[in-house]
This record gives structure tokens, C-alpha cells and sequence, in this order.
């Protein structure tokens, strides 16, 4: 996430990713993102103050899809804190384009969580809905071909829903959508270029 989110900003400005240990490689659930938010707020909060001291100026970026902590952290620093997935919705909402969502995860509290966010964002007439790929998740992420595949199908059945653009439900699937894009017309929507260029105006 760290080299896709660089290569939106470029080589004048510096992307440095830090890791909640403390949780699943894969937030698959509410519990994993209520879990995750003490650390992005402790880990948020030494970003900001190495910043401070050295007088930089710069961003942080939540590389969650569910942004777990955004809203803490906003509260708790004056630098711009933006969550990949608030980022890639109002990406795929702009100009009033419907837009549908791909993922791995079939929670069903997590995918209802998508519709809460559309609506906050006050773009919920436009969200079409989440499409889950069939097979386990931590198996598909192990194998990019398989994932690709997955992916694919749910992509057809999104646009299917009236997609005019596509989110890539979670951070570790970002690559996906640019290794897709070529086969489809509409947007495939990487919500970690989203967040970067928001972050940066890239």
C-alpha cells in the first residue's frame, strides 16, 4: 500500500507506512475494526508529533477500508487525517455516478456498514450495493491469480447492479484494481490512490 500510495503523490514527497501489529493482516469484521483503533490512534499520534518536531508538513492516511480510528484521530491532531475508504467513496460518488463495491469479506454487519457510510457521506442513492467473491478470503489474497478471478466475477455483477464505478473493498486488494482495469470500462477504484490523492491533490 505503501508503493501504490507513492506512486500517485511521486518522488518529491516521502510515504512512510506503519503496521498495527496488534490486529489481523485482514479486518474482516466490526470486532477487528473496533480492535483496530487504538492502535491507528497510537500510531497516528507519534506520526503527527515526528511532524511537529521536525517542522514537516504532511498527512495521514488510514489504510483500512472501514477507517477504524479516522474520527478519533481528526479530533486529536491538527495535521489532515483521511481514511482510504471515506476517500474512494466520494471518489466513486463525484458528479452523482452510482457506484457498487467488490470485496472479500462477507461479513454481514461489516457490508451493512458500507451502506451507513454511503448514506453519512450523503451519497447512499447512489451506492448500488457490495458484491462478495464465492471463495475464502485469506485463501484468495494468497494467490493473485485466483483473486483476479474472484474478482472479476463480482465486478460483472456489480455493473450488472448499475455500477458506473467500481471500490475495491479493502486495502489489500488496491493492487487488484489496477491489474483488472484493462478488461473493464468502468472505474476500478483503488482506495489507497484515492486516499493519496486527496492527501496530496496528486
Amino acid at each position: 500500500m505503501v508503493e501504490q500510495a507513492q506512486a500517485v503523490v511521486g518522488p518529491s514527497i516521502r510515504v512512510i507506512g506503519k503496521t498495527n501489529t496488534q490486529v489481523p493482516a485482514l479486518l474482516a469484521t466490526p470486532a477487528d475494526m473496533q480492535l483496530a483503533e487504538q492502535g491507528v490512534l497510537a500510531l497516528g499520534l507519534q506520526a503527527a508529533q515526528v511532524l511537529t518536531d521536525l517542522e514537516k508538513t504532511g498527512a495521514i492516511i488510514v489504510a483500512a477500508f472501514s477507517d477504524p480510528g479516522l474520527r478519533a484521530l481528526r479530533a486529536r491532531v491538527s495535521i489532515p487525517v483521511l481514511g482510504i475508504g471515506e476517500s474512494v467513496f466520494m471518489e466513486a460518488g463525484a458528479d452523482g455516478r452510482c457506484f457498487g463495491i467488490v470485496t472479500i469479506t462477507p461479513d454481514i454487519d461489516l457490508l451493512a456498514s458500507f451502506t451507513e457510510r454511503a448514506t453519512e457521506l450523503g451519497i447512499g442513492e447512489q451506492y448500488c450495493g457490495a458484491r462478495v467473491t464465492q471463495s475464502d478470503g485469506q485463501v484468495l489474497l494468497a494467490n493473485p491469480a485466483w483473486l483476479d478471478a474472484a474478482l472479476s466475477t463480482a465486478i460483472r455483477e456489480s455493473i450488472k447492479d448499475g455500477a458506473q464505478a467500481i471500490i475495491f473493498g479493502g486495502g489489500p486488494l488496491s493492487a487488484a484494481a489496477e491489474r483488472l482495469q484493462p478488461q473493464f470500462s468502468v472505474p476500478l477504484l483503488n482506495p489507497v490512490a484515492a486516499a493519496a490523492r486527496a492527501a496530496f491533490k496528486g
